[in-house]
């Protein structure tokens, strides 16, 4: 039979799936262990993909993080739905070799729009692996766009972006160490054979059940949809895939949609359980003591937590949505996380009096409503981990 629960309890399943909790489901790692555990990790803003990383490896500082960038360890492209994540490095090539082609079909009216020819990609391959042997292997995309332009290849109306997109996507280039230069914010691109030393090589049909075990795993409890819509697989690969797996996933029922998730992420819920009316929901069941209740998280805006899934409702209310996603224009606020649940925004301070505000010089806190006085004092506390984080 099948067990039944209440959207809060995957919420708080995700925290320590995500290995958000001290109590998660795998032991404290660090930078690159975090990342392999989550795959592929949203990357679309590079200081938050740090933050993302360095939140979920115990004690781990910023210059930990960069350093795992500098090594190769880790590497940022765009392995999924077209936008920018953090991988391994030796699992960049295979997630890639799944998707890309459909990625390249969803942009081709674009790119026909911006005129780019396939002529005018083996120009622009050419004349970044030049630039990138004339200058000591890494380039920043200010001096890629430079050398386009230079050679008739204009890179306004995003067609540069486009270019980069392409070269990246084919396995030309990877954007690799930071770029100290530019405050943390950029990398260099770097050419992806001669960084990544160590690329894994698998079939298709490995690769597919990789990924999905991979996911159900790290993200789990998620949903066939949630899945689809994170990789953008056809529903006949994801269920190829998934065939593969056998009983290395369990399933929990949530308002009538099953989700998938570890054996190890199961066991959190024990054996201690309640129903009626401690249930969200006549007949469901919840665990007396899941991890999480009590966690206060400071998330940055662009993290697997609300972007690893299409369905984010267990754990950001829809009325909280527009708060945290002004404008449903995919910008996404750092969030305040307490118990699983969003409950208010966070960013630096502007201005003298918003200063006197900050909590450790860092966060200030916009909530939705009233937090308890507990809550207050763990943020502090949560606020002084990220200074420290960013200050080490």
């Amino acid at each position: 039979m099948t067990l039944r629960v209440s959207p809060l309890t995957l919420a708080k399943l995700r925290l320590a799936a995500q290995l958000i909790l001290p109590t998660s489901t795998s032991p404290a790692q660090g930078p690159v262990d975090v990342v392999r555990w989550l795959t592929a990790l949203q990357g679309q803003d590079l200081p938050g993909a740090l933050w993302s990383i360095g939140l979920r490896s115990s004690g781990t500082v910023r210059s930990e993080v960069v350093a795992a960038f500098n090594s190769g360890e880790l590497v940022r492209s765009c392995p999924l739905r077209g936008t920018l994540h953090v991988t391994a490095a030796e699992d960049l090539g295979w997630i890639l070799r799944l998707t890309a082609e459909r990625m390249l079909t969803a942009q081709a009216t674009r790119h026909r729009q911006l005129e780019i020819t396939a002529p005018d990609i083996d120009l622009v391959r050419d004349l970044a692996l030049d630039l990138l042997e004339r200058s000591g292997g890494r380039a920043t995309r200010e001096e890629l766009f430079a050398v386009f332009e230079q050679a008739g290849q204009g890179t306004k109306t995003q067609r540069g972006y486009h270019l980069l997109f392409l070269l990246c996507l084919e396995g030309t280039l990877v954007q690799g160490p930071i770029n100290s230069a530019s405050t943390g914010t950029a990398q260099f691109y770097v050419n992806s054979k001669e960084w990544i030393k160590n690329s894994r090589v698998l079939d298709r049909d490995q690769s597919l059940a990789e990924l999905a075990l991979r996911y159900f795993r790290s993200h789990g409890p998620a949903t066939i949809k949630d899945f689809q819509w994170w990789t953008k697989l056809t529903l006949k690969d994801i269920n190829r895939g998934m065939a593969q797996l056998g009983d290395q996933l369990e399933t929990i029922d949530c308002n009538g949609v099953s989700y998938y998730l570890a054996p190890a992420t199961a066991a959190l819920l024990g054996d201690g359980m309640e129903t009626g009316d401690g249930a969200e929901k006549a007949g469901s069941a919840e665990p007396l003591t899941l991890p999480g209740a009590r966690s206060v998280i400071l998330l940055p805006g662009f993290d697997e937590y609300l972007l690893g899934y299409t369905d984010r409702s267990a754990a950001l209310a829809p009325h909280h949505a527009p708060l945290t996603v002004p404008g449903n224009n995919g910008m996404f606020k750092a969030t305040v996380v307490l118990g699983g649940q969003v409950a208010g925004t966070w960013r630096k301070a502007q201005g003298a009096a918003e200063k006197q505000r900050q909590l450790a010089g860092v966060v200030l806190p916009e909530f939705f409503g009233e937090i308890r006085p507990a809550q207050a004092k763990a943020l502090e506390k949560q606020a002084a981990r990220y200074a420290a984080y960013l200050n080490n």
